[in-house]
């Protein structure tokens, strides 16, 4: 399938190292789309971090070169895919404040994150004008480069709704006859169910993660102490796959053969927990190895990181600016 004339744009939050749950969640829709032919860019997106981690920002750099290694070390191509920061645009923040000017006051408060967010880190305090709208800045960072389509779980559509909404709105003041910010449309990407180590959703701030970078032993000795079914106490009971969190990791590595094996091994005693483990880690340490390698590397020669950043700020800039100069033109505040 290619994607072929679709512009893409997408990113993350440099705020730890990447796990299994960014790579099957995300990395490999990444892949899809730049192996498919479309004009991807895919940003670190530090401004965001800064929403919910401005009371300490000295790691978000750091966090940035890991998260760089981790996409290079995957397979993403700076030859094939606009790889940025978003602060090194200045673009980003000028076209947020012109948003801000225009976007409504509710249409912010109504973003289902905005709530749940503040419930979940209930340690920070998220009360802040930039954390309210971070959506806007999100709205900004799509627009800015006229991405035509947004890789986004169903829990995202009311971010890109309300992006579609800015835009429209921009373009009914400034431009009606001829839009300068298109309307982008999603890609609803069907993630795997990637359960942590303890059985809630993967991640860092869990300490329930298996990182992209983690050494072998490493890897098997967290997933061979996985969380289980509970009902499997000894080793003679039985137990259901469903109810099992390492399960879930079985159906996204095992082959449909291996899956039939461990369900039935499960359910009759036939087989101990970490023999079924077994199956799935073997196809974990696979996977990830080649990635593990790449990115020793890219360690040993930091140069080919930072050329590889230079060449896509610069791109993502000349994009940036070009877009800015129309949004200033149609709003009359260039001169030409």
């Amino acid at each position: 399938m290619t994607d072929s004339g679709k512009v893409i744009l997408s990113g993350m939050r440099p705020t730890g190292r990447l796990h299994l749950g960014h790579l099957e969640g995300a990395l490999k829709n990444y892949l899809r789309f730049q192996d498919g032919g479309a004009r991807c860019f895919f940003m670190v997106a530090d401004w965001h971090a800064l929403t919910s981690e401005y009371a300490n920002p000295r790691d978000i750099r750091a966090n940035t070169r890991e998260l760089l290694l981790d996409w290079l070390a995957v397979g993403i191509d700076p030859d094939r895919a606009t790889v940025f920061v978003q602060s090194d645009v200045p673009e980003h923040a000028e076209l947020f404040v012109v948003l801000s000017m225009l976007t409504p006051l509710p249409w912010a408060e109504r973003c289902p994150t905005y709530k749940e967010q503040q419930q979940e880190l209930q340690d920070k305090d998220l009360a802040t004008y930039g954390f309210l709208g971070y959506p806007i800045l999100q709205a900004a960072d799509i627009l800015l480069y006229r991405a035509s389509h947004v890789p986004i779980g169903a829990d995202q559509l009311p971010h890109l709704e309300m992006t579609r909404e800015i835009a429209r709105r921009f373009n009914y003041f400034y431009a009606p006859g001829s839009p300068v910010l298109p309307e982008p449309e999603s890609v609803l990407t069907e993630a795997p169910r990637v359960p942590g180590l303890d059985g809630r959703k993967m991640s860092k701030s869990y300490s329930n993660a298996v990182f992209l970078s983690d050494p072998a032993p490493d890897i098997e000795r967290k997933l061979s102490r996985m969380m289980t079914d509970p009902r499997r106490v000894r080793r003679t009971d039985p137990g259901e796959p469903g109810d099992c969190p390492a399960f879930n990791l079985h159906q996204v590595y095992c082959t449909p053969d291996e899956i039939e094996y461990v369900m039935n091994g499960c359910r009759t005693a036939g087989i101990g927990c970490l023999d079924c483990k077994r199956v799935m880690i073997k196809h974990v340490l696979a996977d990830l190895g080649p990635i593990r390698e790449r990115r020793a590397e890219l360690e040993n020669h930091p140069e080919q990181v930072t050329r590889a950043l230079e060449r896509g700020n610069e791109h993502a800039r000349a994009v940036a600016a070009t877009t800015m100069h129309e949004a200033r033109g149609a709003m009359g505040l260039d001169e030409d």
